[in-house]
């Protein structure tokens, strides 16, 4: 497992340190200072080995955490935990920065006491932590804080403590959807999927169980017969696979199909999914290139939007690369402001909103330096950016319904709130 793990500043000075295991000596600090942080060239592998040593990495602002081991480990475990340890840090100090980390360094060492036995990873739960854990890294001592830690580290509710009360019971529910997509010249889609994630902030008295649905073609057929072809309408979506935070009754979801979890408090990502069939694409780009002899480019780009009028695309940007030899540009466009910015060889092109159904196009005439070289311009493709009220996927909430038994509100007193959001991950066009 991890062998050490190190925390450091741009400089290479080491702020935090914790060896785990004698395999592990002072020269590997010194090793990752070397190949790595003052490294010639610019290091982009987030693992490096040296001398039959891996240093896992990753930086946050001028920070450097950097988990080192000798044995065989899963690399993205080490990453999930590297990632989550900046999360408790961040929940405990705010920033992660140099100052916050000299300032607290007492209380890091503290977590890495909870958060690492004998370089295993423990626990990374935040609102476990700081149970036992508080601000000044002084642990509690009452008895009733006691005994509430042990039934928070051994009990099945791990990630909500009893006795919570709001005035206003509210549910928060965010559908993030990214979308990606290569797409021919011809238009024809050569790849394209969504990674989406249902985000959820809860503000719910006691420890009420939240029940949701879905329009999973699973949970569709299982209301229905699983074989007819009603079942395959847009009403349904195919989820290729799914994961769920820990609150969420998997067997429940197995047997019933139904979502059932007692939420955490406050705000948590409840599930990510993905999808690769049915998906409506926001919005089509059409590409004309045309050489003009060897000098001379004339580029014509069109984006025509293709969801309901009503609604409306905003933070539209879309960057059409240029040849590394281009010496003007001249651009005519009818919406929005387009920029040619030499430094990254490329057309930007900026429209505030957009309705659906619409269409809006950039003429650009690219003038050419004459060069020796017989290489041809490869053609990068047209990349797009983009926000849209919807989920791409077709994903909808079908239900969200709560029920607190002990205390006297019902699922009608919870006042909820849903919102959609599509947008655009690797949305590509070769032109």
């Amino acid at each position: 497992m991890i062998g050490g793990l190190f925390i450091y500043n741009h400089k290479g000075e080491v702020l935090i340190s914790r060896v785990y295991r004698d395999d592990i000596g002072r020269n590997a600090v010194d090793a990752f200072r070397v190949n790595v942080i003052h490294a010639r060239q610019q290091v982009r592998s987030p693992v490096t080995n040296i001398a039959r040593t891996s240093f896992f990495h990753i930086k946050r602002s001028n920070i450097w955490l950097a988990a080192v081991t000798k044995q065989n480990v899963n690399a993205a475990m080490v990453f999930e935990f590297l990632l989550k340890m900046c999360d408790v840090m961040a929940a405990y100090f705010g920033k992660i920065s140099e100052e916050n980390v000299k300032n607290n360094f007492v209380l890091i060492y503290e977590l890495l006491d909870e958060l690492l036995d004998f370089g295993y990873p423990q626990n990374t739960d935040t609102g476990i932590l700081k149970t036992f854990i508080t601000q000044q890294g002084i642990k509690s001592t009452s008895r009733e804080e006691q005994t509430a830690i042990t039934s928070q580290v051994t009990g099945q509710i791990g990630w909500r403590r009893e006795g919570i009360k709001y005035r206003r019971n509210e549910l928060f529910l965010d559908v993030l959807e990214y979308v990606n997509l290569l797409m021919s010249p011809q238009g024809q889609v050569l790849s394209a999927h969504v990674a989406g994630k249902v985000v959820m902030k809860s503000y719910l008295s006691g420890m009420p169980e939240c029940k949701f649905g879905i329009n999973d073609k699973i949970v569709v057929d299982a209301k229905g017969k699983s074989g007819e072809e009603t079942s395959r309408t847009k009403s349904s979506i195919a989820i290729d696979d799914c994961q769920f935070h820990q609150c969420v009754k998997l067997s429940k979801f197995e047997t019933e199909h139904a979502i059932s979890f007692i939420p955490p408090d406050g705000e948590y990502e409840l599930m990510r999914y993905r999808t690769t069939k049915d998906i409506s694409l926001p919005f089509r780009v059409i590409p004309l290139v045309r050489e003009v002899g060897r000098t001379k480019l004339e580029v014509k780009v069109v984006i025509k939007s293709n969801f309901k009028p009503s609604l409306l695309a905003q933070k539209i940007e879309v960057r059409i690369p240029t040849p590394l030899n281009t010496s003007g540009v001249q651009l005519i466009c009818m919406k929005g402001k387009a920029k040619y910015k030499a430094s990254e060889n490329a057309i930007v092109w900026k429209i505030k909103r957009m309705a659906g159904m619409k269409e809006s196009q950039i003429s650009a005439e690219i003038e050419l330096l004459q060069t020796d070289s017989k290489k041809k311009w490869t053609r990068p493709p047209i990349s797009m950016n983009f926000e849209v009220p919807f989920a791409p996927s077709g994903f909808k909430v079908r239900y969200l319904k709560v029920f607190e038994p002990k205390l006297n509100y019902s699922d009608h007193d919870v006042i909820k709130w849903v919102r959609y959001i599509g947008r655009s991950g690797l949305y590509e066009t070769r032109c």
